[in-house]
């Protein structure tokens, strides 16, 4: 439908999903999934943010924070781009974390807004997540 013009937001939530598979299958290792992972998790945040670049360059934390990404994420997608591999673990947290937020900003206006109610449990599991991923960024400096 869309030809080789597919947007933004089904682009980058097949890949993520594709790294969910790819993981969940036991077929590749630690350092392939951290690989996978990480190259998704830099595709979302540089696609997303580049829609609200002007002529000057603005800082990718302060583009993500208007559109509701959590900084952290930004932090993993330097460290992913410019520093040491981080962990699994965290990559994996990264990855659910963005496809919530393509779950809440993107498919739920395709789908109607049912999928967009939160339980409290999962408010509470986002901000653990969030909490941890403070955690790990103190690990990288």
């Amino acid at each position: 439908r869309y030809g080789p013009k597919m947007p933004l937001a089904v682009d980058c939530t097949a890949e993520l999903i594709r790294c969910k598979v790819l993981d969940s299958s036991g077929r590749l290792k630690s350092h392939e999934l951290i690989l996978s992972y990480g190259l998704a998790l830099v595709r979302f945040v540089n696609l997303i943010t580049e829609r609200k670049q002007k002529m000057v360059s603005i800082p990718l934390r302060q583009l993500a924070k208007e559109v509701d990404i959590p900084v952290w994420v930004v932090d993993l997608r330097h460290e992913l781009t410019h520093g040491k591999l981080p962990r699994l673990a965290l990559c994996r947290k990264g990855c659910d974390v963005v496809l919530d937020w393509l779950r809440k900003t993107y498919w739920s206006r395709q789908l109607g807004n049912n999928l967009c109610e939160e339980s409290e449990d999962e408010e509470e599991e986002q901000e653990g997540v969030e909490a941890d991923a403070e955690l790990d960024n103190d690990a990288w400096e």
